[in-house]
């Protein structure tokens, strides 16, 4: 599929708020694997697919989850989390998508992950700093991403677990692995 009609398709599920927030992650994306040396197309092409599930209604996602053989544990947590999944599978399968990190970018965009790719760092990064989002400690987000893709990341997962802690919400658990991974990561980096 080109990308044009990739992008109408996309657009066309989501409010015009949400296309709003696709677009500042798509930018954002690209701004960062030049940043950061990962391919810029690959970096768009996630992005532009990482929230095509967002809007589905959550029965819809729900079927999937459990039909697609998805997992499953993902039903005991937070729905916000369920569209990454859902939308990794809409990729390969509706938008013939067969690069499997690209892929990864889109499924674990909202969760992270042990052993994230470049790629992956850079789509969930994006999503937690594109222009639109204004939440406590975003700019601290982005000037760290001025120099560091590790160490803004870490804060952005800071930011999630801070988030939920205070409203009382499970932790899905790959979030607290990406996170302990990039602190083990940063303390061998800094010595710590």
């Amino acid at each position: 599929m080109k990308r044009e009609q990739m992008i109408e398709k996309v657009k066309a599920q989501m409010p015009e708020r949400r296309w709003l927030h696709t677009q500042g992650v798509m930018d954002t994306a690209i701004l960062l694997a030049k940043r950061f040396g990962e391919d810029p197309v690959r970096a768009e092409l996630a992005a532009i697919l990482h929230d095509v599930a967002k809007y589905w209604p959550t029965g819809r996602m729900e079927e999937m989850i459990r039909d697609k053989n998805l997992p499953s544990e993902l039903l005991l947590y937070d729905k916000e989390l369920w569209h990454a999944p859902v939308g990794a599978w809409v990729a390969e399968h509706e938008y013939g998508v067969t690069d499997t990190d690209v892929l990864n970018a889109i499924r674990y965009h909202t969760s992270g992950r042990r052993e994230m790719s470049k790629l992956e760092k850079i789509v969930c990064l994006a999503d937690y700093m594109e222009p639109g989002r204004d939440f406590p400690g975003v700019n601290i987000i982005r000037e760290l991403s001025e120099q560091h893709l590790e160490q803004a990341l870490l804060a952005g997962f800071n930011s999630t677990i801070t988030f939920l802690l205070e409203k009382g919400k499970r932790i899905f658990p790959l979030t607290i692995e990406a996170r302990n991974a990039l602190l083990e990561s940063n303390n061998t980096i800094t010595g710590g």
